[in-house]
Protein backbone atom coordinates (compact mmCIF):
# COMPACT_ATOMS: atom_id res chain seq x y z
CA UNK A 1 0.00 0.00 0.00
CA UNK A 2 1.31 3.42 -0.97
CA UNK A 3 2.12 5.66 1.97
CA UNK A 4 1.66 9.40 1.78
CA UNK A 5 5.01 11.18 1.93
CA UNK A 6 5.88 13.41 4.84
CA UNK A 7 5.70 17.11 3.94
CA UNK A 8 7.37 20.04 5.70
CA UNK A 9 5.23 21.68 8.39
CA UNK A 10 5.34 24.90 6.33
CA UNK A 11 3.71 23.30 3.27
CA UNK A 12 0.08 22.23 2.85
CA UNK A 13 -1.48 20.67 -0.25
CA UNK A 14 -5.18 21.32 -0.85
CA UNK A 15 -6.12 18.38 -3.09
CA UNK A 16 -8.89 19.37 -5.47
CA UNK A 17 -9.51 16.71 -8.12
CA UNK A 18 -9.48 17.12 -11.91
CA UNK A 19 -11.57 20.22 -12.65
CA UNK A 20 -9.43 22.27 -10.29
CA UNK A 21 -5.71 21.72 -9.88
CA UNK A 22 -4.22 21.25 -6.44
CA UNK A 23 -3.47 24.38 -4.41
CA UNK A 24 -0.18 24.45 -2.50
CA UNK A 25 0.05 26.77 0.50
CA UNK A 26 3.55 27.63 1.77
CA UNK A 27 3.91 29.52 5.05
CA UNK A 28 6.66 31.93 6.11
CA UNK A 29 5.77 33.25 9.55
CA UNK A 30 2.75 35.51 9.22
CA UNK A 31 2.82 35.46 5.39
CA UNK A 32 2.04 32.77 2.85
CA UNK A 33 2.46 31.91 -0.83
CA UNK A 34 -0.08 30.02 -2.95
CA UNK A 35 0.80 27.90 -5.98
CA UNK A 36 -2.09 27.58 -8.47
CA UNK A 37 -5.71 28.55 -7.89
CA UNK A 38 -8.01 26.01 -9.57
CA UNK A 39 -10.84 26.44 -12.08
CA UNK A 40 -13.04 29.53 -12.25
CA UNK A 41 -16.28 27.75 -11.31
CA UNK A 42 -14.60 26.59 -8.09
CA UNK A 43 -13.21 30.04 -7.25
CA UNK A 44 -15.49 30.71 -4.27
CA UNK A 45 -14.63 27.30 -2.84
CA UNK A 46 -10.93 27.98 -3.42
CA UNK A 47 -11.17 31.25 -1.48
CA UNK A 48 -12.86 29.53 1.46
CA UNK A 49 -10.40 26.63 1.52
CA UNK A 50 -7.55 29.08 1.35
CA UNK A 51 -8.97 31.29 4.08
CA UNK A 52 -9.11 28.26 6.36
CA UNK A 53 -5.57 27.17 5.45
CA UNK A 54 -4.16 30.67 6.01
CA UNK A 55 -5.60 30.81 9.53
CA UNK A 56 -5.22 34.57 9.74
CA UNK A 57 -1.94 34.84 7.85
CA UNK A 58 -1.51 37.29 4.98
CA UNK A 59 -1.38 35.84 1.47
CA UNK A 60 1.47 37.74 -0.12
CA UNK A 61 1.65 36.18 -3.56
CA UNK A 62 0.13 33.64 -5.89
CA UNK A 63 2.39 31.71 -8.28
CA UNK A 64 1.25 29.67 -11.27
CA UNK A 65 2.92 26.62 -12.77
CA UNK A 66 1.34 27.22 -16.17
CA UNK A 67 -1.47 28.95 -18.01
CA UNK A 68 -4.26 26.37 -18.25
CA UNK A 69 -7.72 27.13 -16.94
CA UNK A 70 -7.66 24.62 -14.09
CA UNK A 71 -4.56 26.31 -12.64
CA UNK A 72 -5.31 30.02 -13.18
CA UNK A 73 -9.11 30.12 -12.94
CA UNK A 74 -9.20 31.32 -9.35
CA UNK A 75 -6.45 33.94 -9.72
CA UNK A 76 -8.74 36.96 -9.98
CA UNK A 77 -10.97 35.86 -7.10
CA UNK A 78 -8.03 35.04 -4.85
CA UNK A 79 -6.41 38.40 -5.55
CA UNK A 80 -9.68 40.22 -4.80
CA UNK A 81 -10.16 38.31 -1.57
CA UNK A 82 -6.62 38.56 -0.21
CA UNK A 83 -4.86 41.39 -2.06
CA UNK A 84 -1.94 39.19 -3.15
CA UNK A 85 0.34 39.76 -6.11
CA UNK A 86 0.27 37.30 -9.04
CA UNK A 87 3.46 35.85 -10.53
CA UNK A 88 3.36 33.74 -13.71
CA UNK A 89 5.94 31.89 -15.83
CA UNK A 90 7.60 34.47 -18.06
CA UNK A 91 6.46 32.80 -21.27
CA UNK A 92 2.77 33.02 -20.41
CA UNK A 93 2.77 36.69 -19.36
CA UNK A 94 1.91 38.18 -22.79
CA UNK A 95 -1.10 35.86 -23.26
CA UNK A 96 -2.33 36.65 -19.75
CA UNK A 97 -1.91 40.40 -19.93
CA UNK A 98 -3.47 40.60 -23.40
CA UNK A 99 -6.04 37.99 -22.31
CA UNK A 100 -5.52 35.97 -25.48
CA UNK A 101 -8.19 33.29 -25.05
CA UNK A 102 -6.82 31.26 -27.95
CA UNK A 103 -3.27 31.17 -26.56
CA UNK A 104 -4.66 30.35 -23.11
CA UNK A 105 -6.69 27.50 -24.71
CA UNK A 106 -9.93 28.90 -23.29
CA UNK A 107 -11.74 29.36 -26.61
CA UNK A 108 -9.76 26.46 -28.10
CA UNK A 109 -11.12 23.95 -25.59
CA UNK A 110 -14.46 25.63 -24.73
CA UNK A 111 -13.28 26.44 -21.22
CA UNK A 112 -13.78 29.51 -19.04
CA UNK A 113 -11.59 31.86 -17.04
CA UNK A 114 -11.72 35.27 -15.39
CA UNK A 115 -9.29 37.87 -16.64
CA UNK A 116 -6.43 38.90 -14.36
CA UNK A 117 -3.14 40.76 -14.72
CA UNK A 118 0.31 39.36 -13.94
CA UNK A 119 2.24 41.55 -11.52
CA UNK A 120 5.54 39.71 -11.96
CA UNK A 121 7.13 36.82 -13.84
CA UNK A 122 9.41 33.90 -13.07
CA UNK A 123 12.01 32.59 -15.52
CA UNK A 124 13.69 29.18 -15.60
CA UNK A 125 16.64 29.16 -13.21
CA UNK A 126 15.24 31.84 -10.92
CA UNK A 127 15.05 31.07 -7.21
CA UNK A 128 12.62 32.20 -4.54
CA UNK A 129 11.83 31.41 -0.91
CA UNK A 130 8.44 30.07 0.14
CA UNK A 131 7.53 27.90 3.09
CA UNK A 132 10.98 28.58 4.59
CA UNK A 133 12.50 26.69 1.65
CA UNK A 134 14.39 27.84 -1.44
CA UNK A 135 12.80 26.80 -4.72
CA UNK A 136 14.22 26.81 -8.24
CA UNK A 137 11.99 27.37 -11.26
CA UNK A 138 12.61 24.66 -13.86
CA UNK A 139 11.34 24.77 -17.45
CA UNK A 140 9.04 21.78 -18.11
CA UNK A 141 7.61 22.27 -21.64
CA UNK A 142 5.40 19.65 -23.27
CA UNK A 143 1.90 19.83 -21.81
CA UNK A 144 2.30 23.62 -21.77
CA UNK A 145 5.28 25.03 -23.63
CA UNK A 146 5.90 27.76 -21.05
CA UNK A 147 5.29 25.69 -17.91
CA UNK A 148 7.51 25.76 -14.85
CA UNK A 149 8.02 23.23 -12.08
CA UNK A 150 9.36 24.28 -8.69
CA UNK A 151 12.13 22.25 -7.04
CA UNK A 152 13.60 22.32 -3.54
CA UNK A 153 16.94 20.52 -3.41
CA UNK A 154 17.24 20.49 0.39
CA UNK A 155 14.05 18.48 1.00
CA UNK A 156 14.09 16.96 -2.51
CA UNK A 157 10.56 18.14 -3.29
CA UNK A 158 9.26 18.72 -6.82
CA UNK A 159 6.06 20.69 -7.51
CA UNK A 160 5.59 19.25 -10.98
CA UNK A 161 2.36 20.86 -12.17
CA UNK A 162 1.05 18.76 -15.07
CA UNK A 163 4.51 17.77 -16.35
CA UNK A 164 4.48 14.62 -14.19
CA UNK A 165 1.62 12.85 -12.43
CA UNK A 166 1.61 9.57 -10.54
CA UNK A 167 0.38 7.93 -13.74
CA UNK A 168 1.33 10.06 -16.72
CA UNK A 169 1.20 13.75 -17.58
CA UNK A 170 -1.10 16.36 -19.07
CA UNK A 171 -2.40 16.50 -22.64
CA UNK A 172 0.22 17.37 -25.27
CA UNK A 173 -1.81 20.16 -26.82
CA UNK A 174 0.87 21.33 -29.26
CA UNK A 175 0.91 18.00 -31.09
CA UNK A 176 -2.86 17.60 -31.04
CA UNK A 177 -3.37 21.11 -32.44
CA UNK A 178 -0.36 21.05 -34.78
CA UNK A 179 1.31 24.06 -33.16
CA UNK A 180 4.56 22.48 -31.95
CA UNK A 181 6.52 19.42 -30.89
CA UNK A 182 4.96 18.59 -27.55
CA UNK A 183 6.17 15.00 -27.72
CA UNK A 184 9.79 16.02 -28.15
CA UNK A 185 9.56 18.67 -25.46
CA UNK A 186 7.84 16.28 -23.05
CA UNK A 187 10.62 13.73 -23.57
CA UNK A 188 13.27 16.34 -22.86
CA UNK A 189 11.32 17.48 -19.79
CA UNK A 190 11.06 13.97 -18.37
CA UNK A 191 14.77 13.44 -18.97
CA UNK A 192 15.54 16.73 -17.19
CA UNK A 193 13.26 15.90 -14.27
CA UNK A 194 14.82 12.45 -14.08
CA UNK A 195 18.21 13.98 -13.32
CA UNK A 196 16.87 15.59 -10.15
CA UNK A 197 17.11 14.02 -6.70
CA UNK A 198 13.43 13.76 -5.73
CA UNK A 199 11.84 12.19 -2.66
CA UNK A 200 8.40 13.82 -2.92
CA UNK A 201 6.39 14.92 -5.95
CA UNK A 202 3.48 17.34 -5.54
CA UNK A 203 1.58 16.98 -8.84
CA UNK A 204 -0.98 19.36 -10.28
CA UNK A 205 -3.64 16.67 -9.81
CA UNK A 206 -3.71 13.79 -7.37
CA UNK A 207 -2.08 13.19 -4.02
CA UNK A 208 1.60 13.91 -3.32
CA UNK A 209 3.67 10.78 -3.86
CA UNK A 210 7.11 9.34 -3.18
CA UNK A 211 7.28 6.78 -6.03
CA UNK A 212 9.25 9.09 -8.30
CA UNK A 213 11.08 6.45 -10.35
CA UNK A 214 7.92 4.45 -10.95
CA UNK A 215 6.02 7.58 -12.01
CA UNK A 216 8.81 8.50 -14.43
CA UNK A 217 8.71 5.00 -15.89
CA UNK A 218 4.96 5.23 -16.41
CA UNK A 219 5.30 8.66 -18.01
CA UNK A 220 7.97 7.47 -20.43
CA UNK A 221 5.83 4.43 -21.30
CA UNK A 222 2.88 6.67 -22.11
CA UNK A 223 5.12 8.93 -24.16
CA UNK A 224 6.42 5.98 -26.19
CA UNK A 225 2.85 4.83 -26.81
CA UNK A 226 1.92 8.29 -28.13
CA UNK A 227 5.06 8.44 -30.27
CA UNK A 228 4.15 5.08 -31.80
CA UNK A 229 0.46 5.91 -32.35
CA UNK A 230 -0.48 9.57 -32.76
CA UNK A 231 -4.18 8.68 -33.06
CA UNK A 232 -3.99 7.24 -29.55
CA UNK A 233 -2.65 10.60 -28.35
CA UNK A 234 -5.54 12.41 -30.06
CA UNK A 235 -8.15 10.06 -28.60
CA UNK A 236 -6.67 10.58 -25.14
CA UNK A 237 -6.90 14.35 -25.57
CA UNK A 238 -10.52 14.22 -26.72
CA UNK A 239 -11.56 11.93 -23.86
CA UNK A 240 -9.75 14.00 -21.25
CA UNK A 241 -11.09 17.34 -22.45
CA UNK A 242 -14.67 16.09 -22.67
CA UNK A 243 -14.38 14.60 -19.18
CA UNK A 244 -13.19 18.01 -17.98
CA UNK A 245 -16.11 19.72 -19.74
CA UNK A 246 -18.62 17.39 -18.11
CA UNK A 247 -17.09 18.04 -14.69
CA UNK A 248 -17.80 21.71 -15.35
CA UNK A 249 -21.31 21.59 -16.88
CA UNK A 250 -22.38 18.26 -15.28
CA UNK A 251 -24.46 17.21 -18.32
CA UNK A 252 -24.85 17.80 -22.05
CA UNK A 253 -27.68 16.85 -24.40
CA UNK A 254 -26.62 13.87 -26.49
CA UNK A 255 -28.04 15.42 -29.65
CA UNK A 256 -25.91 18.54 -29.01
CA UNK A 257 -22.65 16.62 -28.63
CA UNK A 258 -21.80 16.27 -32.37
CA UNK A 259 -22.19 20.03 -32.85
CA UNK A 260 -20.09 20.76 -29.76
CA UNK A 261 -17.32 18.50 -31.08
CA UNK A 262 -17.47 20.07 -34.55
CA UNK A 263 -17.45 23.66 -33.27
CA UNK A 264 -14.80 23.39 -30.55
CA UNK A 265 -11.36 23.86 -32.15
CA UNK A 266 -9.57 21.28 -30.01
CA UNK A 267 -11.90 18.42 -30.94
CA UNK A 268 -12.21 19.57 -34.53
CA UNK A 269 -8.44 19.76 -35.05
CA UNK A 270 -7.67 16.52 -33.22
CA UNK A 271 -10.28 14.68 -35.28
CA UNK A 272 -9.23 16.22 -38.59
CA UNK A 273 -5.53 15.63 -38.02
CA UNK A 274 -5.61 12.12 -36.60
CA UNK A 275 -9.02 10.37 -36.72
CA UNK A 276 -11.04 11.52 -39.73
CA UNK A 277 -14.48 10.73 -38.30
CA UNK A 278 -17.68 12.62 -39.04
CA UNK A 279 -19.10 14.45 -35.99
CA UNK A 280 -21.81 11.86 -35.34
CA UNK A 281 -19.32 8.98 -35.44
CA UNK A 282 -16.91 10.87 -33.20
CA UNK A 283 -19.70 11.59 -30.71
CA UNK A 284 -20.84 7.95 -30.69
CA UNK A 285 -17.28 6.74 -30.07
CA UNK A 286 -16.74 9.32 -27.32
CA UNK A 287 -19.94 8.46 -25.44
CA UNK A 288 -19.00 4.77 -25.40
CA UNK A 289 -15.49 5.62 -24.21
CA UNK A 290 -16.71 7.82 -21.37
CA UNK A 291 -19.23 5.17 -20.31
CA UNK A 292 -16.56 2.47 -20.44
CA UNK A 293 -14.26 4.60 -18.27
CA UNK A 294 -17.06 5.15 -15.76
CA UNK A 295 -16.92 8.94 -15.96
CA UNK A 296 -20.32 9.50 -17.62
CA UNK A 297 -23.64 7.80 -18.32
CA UNK A 298 -26.59 8.26 -20.67
CA UNK A 299 -29.73 9.42 -18.91
CA UNK A 300 -32.95 10.83 -20.46
CA UNK A 301 -31.18 12.03 -23.60
CA UNK A 302 -28.30 13.59 -21.67
CA UNK A 303 -24.67 12.65 -21.19
CA UNK A 304 -24.29 13.02 -17.42
CA UNK A 305 -21.07 13.17 -15.41
CA UNK A 306 -20.64 10.58 -12.65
Amino acid sequence: MTQRPRLPRTLQVLERGWLSANNVVLVDGDEATLVDSGYVSHAAQTVELLRDALDGRRLGRLLNTHSHSDHIGGNASVQRAFGCSITVPVGMAPAVNEWDEQALLLSTAAQSGERFHADATLSPGERFVAGELEWEAIAVPGHDMDALAYYNAERRILMSGDALWRDGFGILFADVLGTGDGLGEARRTLEEIGRLAVDVVIPGHGAPFAEFDDALGRAFARLRAFEADSARMARNAIRACMTFKLLEVRSMALDELPRHLAETPLYREANARFLGLDPDALAAWLVKELERAGVARREHGELVAH
